[in-house]
């Protein structure tokens, strides 16, 4: 039960988090951000989970970025494609894949994995008695 909460929260916590910056940056979001962002912070958190904590965080980073972008682009095709709820299009943008993801994006979730690397890690440290976090840079 404890984990089930624990994993609640965190998820809870990312979809918040998730629709405040599309709410922030573009001033509306959608309800299935809300999912889209927890399953991020969720997978965000489980970097250090199963990669050991000597990895360079900006390699975490590159990952991170990586994981969102693909979930990105998976939630895009079923929200937009396949449901056409059309919550998002970047056909306009250089280098996009059918609309869903674009390198400009994947740039800005570097920074944002980041953050949601170090808060998560934080988190479950504070509220879950986990390992105090450590990163090596390099």
């Amino acid at each position: 039960m404890r984990q089930y909460l624990k994993y609640l929260f965190l998820f809870s916590t990312g979809g918040f988090l998730y629709n405040l910056l599309e709410i922030t940056f573009r001033g509306w979001s959608h309800w299935t951000m809300f999912i889209l962002g927890g399953i991020c912070f969720i997978c965000l958190g489980l970097i250090n989970e199963i990669i050991p904590w000597d990895m360079p965080l900006w390699q975490q980073m590159l990952i991170g970025a990586g994981v969102i972008t693909g979930l990105e682009f998976v939630t895009g095709c079923i929200v937009n494609l396949w449901l056409r709820w059309d919550v998002w299009d970047y056909s306009q943008m250089p280098e996009n894949i059918l609309g869903q993801v674009c390198p400009q994006f994947f740039i800005l979730w570097l920074p944002v994995s980041l953050a949601g690397i170090v808060l998560d890690d934080w988190l479950r440290c504070w509220l879950f008695g986990e390992e105090k976090p450590h990163y090596k840079l390099i």
